[in-house]
C-alpha cells in the first residue's frame, strides 16, 4: 500500500481532503495546506507510487509498465484501507490528471475536485519537452531531464521556491522509477482529448498562476465551457501555486468547498 498520512478533527461527520501530487513530488508540496485545512477537514496526504516515502513499498513488482488506471487503482486502495467512502480532492500538475482519471473510474466518491497547475491540453512547447525527454530518457541521467523541465515549466525569479522544492523532492526518486513515469506521456494526449471532450459533473476549481504559460491557455478556454467549473487565476504566480501564492490558494480552495452547489 502507498504511504500516507492522515489529520484527522475530533469532529465527527467531518469532510475528508485528499491531496494527490504530481509527477517527481511528494506529498511534502501540501506542507502549506496542513495547518491550514486540518481545523476544516479531515486529510489524507499520499505518496505515489514510487515517491517520497512509497518508493520503499513494493508494488505490482511484476508490472512493468504503469497506466493512470493502475495508479489511481493505488489511491483507491489508501481509501478503501482508510474506509474513506467519499472525498474532496486536490491535486497540482499531473496530480490533476490522476484526479480526474479517479473521477472517471468512481464519480461517486468525489464531492469537489480542485486542480492547481492543471494540465488540460499540452502546447508546442510541452510536446517538445515530452519529445525530448522520450529520445533521452534511458540515456540521460533523470536527474538532468528533471532539472531542464523545472526550469522551462517555472522559469522566473518567484518560482524558484517551488522548482527547488520539486527538485529536492526529484532527488528520491530513482532512475527506473522516473522512466516508468515518463513512459506514461504515450497516454497523456489521449486521454486529455477525452477529458476536454466530455463534461464531468463535478463541481471543479481550476487554480492556476498569471505566469504558468504552457497551460493556463488551455484552461480559460475549457473552463467557461463547463458550468459546473470555475476559475481562480492568481497574479505574479507560476504553476505551482499551492506553494508560490498559498494564502490566496488556500482561501480561494476554502470558499469554494464552503459553498453549496446545486448539481
Amino acid at each position: 500500500m502507498l504511504n500516507h498520512s492522515v489529520y484527522k478533527c475530533q469532529e465527527s461527520n467531518t469532510p475528508w481532503i485528499t491531496f494527490v501530487h504530481g509527477a517527481g513530488g511528494s506529498s511534502a508540496i501540501w506542507f502549506k495546506q496542513i495547518r491550514f485545512f486540518s481545523k476544516y477537514f479531515n486529510l489524507l496526504l499520499i505518496d505515489l507510487r514510487g515517491h517520497g516515502d512509497s518508493k520503499k513499498v513494493i508494488l505490482n513488482s511484476f508490472q512493468s509498465k504503469y497506466s493512470f488506471e493502475s495508479i489511481v487503482k493505488d489511491i483507491f486502495e489508501v481509501l478503501d484501507h482508510l474506509k474513506i467512502e467519499k472525498s474532496h480532492f486536490v491535486g497540482i500538475s499531473l496530480g490533476t490528471i490522476l484526479i480526474r482519471q479517479l473521477a472517471e473510474m468512481q464519480p461517486k466518491r468525489v464531492s469537489k475536485m480542485i486542480m492547481g497547475g492543471a494540465i488540460i491540453k499540452l502546447n508546442l512547447k510541452s510536446r517538445i519537452l515530452m519529445r525530448f525527454g522520450n529520445l533521452t530518457k534511458s540515456i540521460l541521467p533523470y536527474m538532468w531531464l528533471y532539472r531542464i523541465f523545472a526550469f522551462v515549466i517555472m522559469p522566473n525569479k518567484n518560482h524558484k521556491e517551488s522548482r527547488n522544492l520539486f527538485i529536492r523532492e526529484a532527488k528520491k526518486l530513482y532512475q527506473k522509477e522516473f522512466v516508468r513515469w515518463f513512459k506514461l506521456t504515450s497516454e497523456i494526449l489521449p486521454l486529455l482529448k477525452i477529458f476536454r471532450q466530455e463534461a464531468i459533473h463535478i463541481p471543479t476549481l481550476y487554480i492556476m498562476g498569471d505566469q504558468d504559460y504552457m497551460f493556463l491557455p488551455s484552461v480559460e478556454k475549457v473552463s467557461k465551457l463547463h458550468p459546473l467549473s470555475e476559475l481562480l487565476v492568481l497574479e505574479k504566480c507560476g504553476h505551482v501555486v499551492n506553494v508560490e501564492r498559498s494564502e490566496k490558494f488556500n482561501e480561494g480552495m476554502l470558499s469554494f468547498l464552503q459553498t453549496k452547489q446545486i448539481i
